[in-house]
C-alpha cells in the first residue's frame, strides 16, 4: 500500500482521484503535504523586536505589542502579532486563562522566600528557562543563580523542553557549590517533574520552594539575569549557529561572573562576592504578612517567621 502511494503525483496529467482509482487505493487515504512556508525577513525582524521589548516589558500582550510596532514605523494588525508572539512562545504576564500550566499530577510546592532575608552564598539557589533565537528556529536556555552573589553557578542549552538538560544543569552546580539550604523555581513541569524534585530531594537538608502562579518578582534575579544575557550579548552578536551560540554564552557567563561590575553588589563582581560572602543579599518584600500591633510597630506573621 505504501508503495503504490508513491506512484500517486500531484504533478501528474490524470486527477489524482483516477491515479487512485486506477492503482486501488481510497482517495481519502492520500492526502497532500501542505508546503513548510520558512519565515519572511520582516517576519524575523518583527520577531526580534517583539522579542527585545518583551524582555523590558514581560507584560505586554498582543495589543501593547502591536501599538509599540506601530510606533516604530511597521504597520502590522494583531493577528500577526499574536502568530509571531506564538511562535516565540510569548503570553503578556496578565491574568487570563491559563496562559502557563504546570503539569496537572506534579506536586507544586509552596514559596519560602518572601520575606527572608538571604545573607549568606548558598543560602538560596534559583532556575528559570529562557528562549534563545536563532535564524531557523530556538534554543532553550536554563542556568542556576545563588541568590546573595548572582553568581551564574551552572547553565545549559538545548534544542528542546524536556526535563534533561534542566537536570544537567542542576546537578553540575550541586557537584561544584555544594547544597544550597533552599532551592527556588516556577511551577513549569521541568521542575514540577518527578526527575527533577528526585535530584532535589536528594538533600535531606534542601528545603523546595516555588513561585507564586502569575507572579513574575518571585524570582526576579533570574529574571533580571536573562534580561542581562539577551541585551548584552544575544541581541548585539546575533548569533547564526547553534556552536557561535554555545561559545557565545559560554563567553558571556565568564565575564558576567568573572569581569563585569554588578551595581547592586558595590561594583564588585559576582565571583568576588560569592568568594568573599561580603557585599551581597537579596530580599523579596513580604507585603501581605505584616500587620500593625497594637503600639504601632510592624510584625511579620508566625507562617513567615517559620519560612525564614
Amino acid at each position: 500500500m505504501k508503495l503504490r502511494k508513491r506512484w500517486i503525483s500531484g504533478e501528474d496529467q490524470l486527477p489524482v482521484a483516477m491515479q487512485c482509482q486506477l492503482i486501488d487505493v481510497h482517495r481519502t487515504s492520500h492526502y497532500r503535504k501542505p508546503k513548510q512556508l520558512a519565515p519572511n525577513d520582516e517576519d524575523q525582524l518583527l520577531m526580534r523586536l517583539i522579542d527585545e521589548e518583551y524582555t523590558l516589558h514581560p507584560f505586554y500582550g498582543s495589543r501593547r505589542m502591536r501599538q509599540i510596532l506601530i510606533k516604530k514605523g511597521y504597520h502590522v494588525n494583531r493577528k500577526r502579532v499574536q502568530r509571531l508572539m506564538r511562535q516565540l512562545g510569548l503570553a503578556g504576564m496578565a491574568p487570563g486563562p491559563n496562559t502557563s500550566k504546570p503539569h496537572p499530577e506534579h506536586k507544586v510546592y509552596p514559596y519560602l522566600l518572601r520575606g527572608v532575608s538571604v545573607t549568606k552564598p548558598n543560602q538560596v539557589w534559583s532556575t528559570d528557562i529562557t528562549y534563545c533565537r536563532l535564524p531557523g528556529g530556538f534554543m532553550y536556555l536554563t542556568a542556576i543563580i545563588d541568590w546573595y552573589s548572582r553568581k551564574a553557578l551552572a547553565w545549559r542549552l538545548s534544542n528542546s523542553m524536556e526535563s534533561s538538560f534542566c537536570v544537567e544543569c542542576l546537578e553540575e552546580a550541586l557537584r561544584k557549590y555544594g547544597v544550597p539550604e533552599i532551592f527556588n523555581s516556577d511551577q513549569g513541569a521541568q521542575f514540577t517533574s518527578d526527575v527533577f524534585i528526585g535530584a532535589l530531594q536528594k538533600h535531606p537538608s534542601l528545603r523546595i520552594s516555588m513561585d507564586g502562579r502569575g507572579r513574575a518578582l518571585d524570582n526576579i534575579f533570574v529574571e533580571r539575569l536573562w534580561r542581562s544575557v539577551k541585551h548584552e550579548d544575544l541581541y548585539l552578536k546575533g548569533y547564526g549557529t547553534v556552536v557561535a551560540l554555545k561559545q557565545g554564552v559560554a563567553e558571556y557567563f565568564h565575564l558576567y561572573n568573572t569581569e563585569r561590575p554588578h551595581q547592586s553588589l558595590g561594583y564588585k563582581t559576582p565571583d568576588e562576592v560569592y568568594e568573599s560572602a561580603t557585599g551581597g543579599g537579596a530580599c523579596i518584600v513580604d507585603k501581605f504578612s505584616q500587620k500593625k500591633s497594637s503600639d504601632g510597630s510592624s510584625e511579620v506573621t508566625a507562617q513567615h517567621q517559620s519560612a525564614a
